[in-house]
């Protein structure tokens, strides 16, 4: 089963377009993982298990293990995923971006070393920095658009003949670079007037969407904005809302994270209806 065919999925069997980010800060992990000399993977995997049966994507970010030297954690980390939750997607975010022959090797550490089924990638270089993730046709190719920090507007938002920078990279990979049907879009909450544009702009195609839980994005507009005709075309990202979520009388901090993972998941649900 390819990356679209998975997700579409996965959003209709846990009705869920919820996507729970994995971005392990050890500052913040309860102190017997940190403790551990796998604590990083212990403490995913009790995310992973509190909440698979609310989201329609895991997303672990990249540096968060790279930075501490983590990947083989990383590396178990999705294999854990794939064994256990074979039917959730797994993104890697990466946000590569270079040319060709690099890029192909990036690939190959997102698809062979870690066994995604998606992986983020900036497309600035242009379409053959690109072209080397689209050779695995099964995999989803997931490309900045517009993204939901500040600072993106510095770019983003440029005047190119009359539109946005954004606008112009929507319509690229709808129109020209989306040629196996595995392309999705990176479009911040943060912006749900832009996400309105880019959804016009490239139809069904499926939009990962930070921006909500810490970083401020509204719920409602950012689904209103970004939902298909089906209800459904998005992986709307939260992670250190349900990583770090506060607990409440007996809880332990899975039970949180999951709380917190269902009231996103059906906060999300009320706003998908036409």
């Amino acid at each position: 089963m390819n990356f679209i065919n998975k997700l579409s999925a996965a959003w209709t069997a846990n009705d869920s377009l919820l996507c729970v980010g994995l971005d392990p800060d050890m500052a913040k992990l309860p102190a017997r993982f940190q403790a551990a000399p796998d604590g990083i993977y212990q403490f995913c995997r009790e995310i992973i298990d509190a909440t698979a049966d609310l989201a329609c994507s895991f997303k672990p970010q990249i540096a968060y293990f790279a930075a501490l030297g983590a990947e083989q954690q990383l590396e178990q980390i999705c294999a854990y995923v794939r064994a256990n939750y074979p039917h959730i997607p797994l993104i890697l975010d990466a946000k590569r971006g270079d040319i060709g022959a690099t890029a192909r090797q990036y690939a190959r550490e997102a698809f062979d070393r870690y066994g995604a089924d998606a992986v983020t990638v900036n497309p600035y270089m242009g379409s053959d920095s690109v072209e080397p993730y689209m050779e695995w046709s099964e995999r989803g190719v997931i490309i900045l658009c517009r993204t939901s920090n500040p600072g993106g507007s510095d770019l983003q938002f440029l005047n190119v003949d009359g539109k946005p920078l954004y606008q112009h990279v929507a319509r690229l990979v709808a129109e020209k670079w989306n040629s196996n049907g595995q392309c999705a879009l990176v479009v911040g909450a943060t912006f749900p007037e832009e996400l309105a544009q880019v959804r016009a702009i490239v139809g069904d195609m499926p939009l990962l969407v930070p921006g909500i839980g810490a970083q401020g994005g509204d719920i409602a507009a950012t689904v209103r904005s970004g939902r298909t005709a089906s209800g459904h075309g998005m992986m709307i990202n939260s992670s250190r809302a349900i990583l770090y979520a506060p607990q409440q009388a007996g809880e332990d901090f899975a039970a949180a994270a999951r709380r917190v993972a269902l009231d996103t998941r059906d906060a999300i649900n009320q706003y998908r209806a036409g």
